[in-house]
């Protein structure tokens, strides 16, 4: 991406702030520094139960009926499958997922592996646009050899307000394929509250080089929310998606560079950068 200010950034980045949730911050992180890359965790997102999950109890009775289930990530997996009704037998429809870290979840969950459908871990982007690439023609399919109308079953986050979370386009290439798309919400994510330690991080990586990853732009919007005063003029951000970099272009952040989503690659990525 280009650079939006006249602030200086000629050296790699001296270390990464991982900005996703807790727990994928600090595994994201080990993996990186696992690759030679320095990492500090500054999750911008906090996930949190529903505070009431019957209607996820509901949501199960109908899993055997849809064509597939589609999980927007790992979280999504989690608390799905935790409020699974006693009794209930593992689904025998197919599970859909954008990247390796919800897919893994699923496996982790006993989704049997022959019926998970996911980007590989070599793909160029793990999104939505990469999954339908990946089911369309199953999709086209089952339209045309079922005498009703299959169904999926997206499972996903809201915030705190209840506004869902996430992307409608893969729903919109459903319905326009002759799918019921069905809507669950398994969780919240919300801004977090930064403790005196989080807060002193999060001022000192915007003019020190370090670089910010981000694989949401809700992420960058909490940032915002919790620090409002930060220079990001001076910052410098790493963005998994060309989305999200339009999305920190526009909330003014210095520079900020594209980088692929995996983490290999993107740890070569970020050793690259100058």
């Amino acid at each position: 991406m280009a650079l939006a200010s006249d602030t200086s950034f000629g050296a790699a980045p001296r270390r990464v702030i991982v900005t996703r949730p807790g727990r994928e911050a600090q595994s994201w992180a080990d993996a990186l520094q696992a690759q030679g890359v320095t990492c500090e965790t500054l999750p911008l997102i906090e996930i949190a139960p529903l505070p009431e999950p019957s209607a996820l109890a509901l949501a199960w009775q109908a899993v055997p009926g849809h064509l597939a289930v589609m999980f927007v990530s790992a979280n999504a997996v989690r608390f799905f499958m935790a409020a699974r009704p006693v009794g209930l037998p593992l689904p025998s429809c197919r599970a859909w997922s954008t990247g390796p870290g919800t897919r893994a979840a699923l496996l982790a969950a006993g989704w049997p592996e022959g019926l998970i459908d996911s980007p590989g871990k070599d793909a160029t982007q793990f999104d939505s646009e990469a999954l339908w690439a990946l089911v369309a023609q199953r999709v086209q399919a089952a339209v045309a050899s079922s005498p009703s109308r299959p169904s999926v079953l997206i499972v996903r986050g809201a915030d705190a307000h209840g506004q869902l979370a996430g992307r409608d386009w893969l729903a919109l290439q459903l319905e326009n394929a002759g799918l019921e798309v069905l809507q669950a919400v398994a969780y919240v994510r919300r801004a977090p509250v930064l403790t005196p330690a989080q807060q002193s991080l999060a001022q000192q990586a915007v003019g020190d080089g370090s670089a910010w990853l981000f694989s949401s732009s809700e992420a960058a919007q909490h940032l915002l929310l919790v620090c409002p005063e930060l220079p990001l003029k001076q910052a410098r951000a790493l963005a998994t998606h060309p989305r999200i970099a339009q999305r920190l272009e526009q909330l003014g952040w210095g520079r900020v560079d594209l980088v692929p989503a995996g983490v290999d690659a993107q740890a070569q990525s970020i050793k690259s950068l100058t």
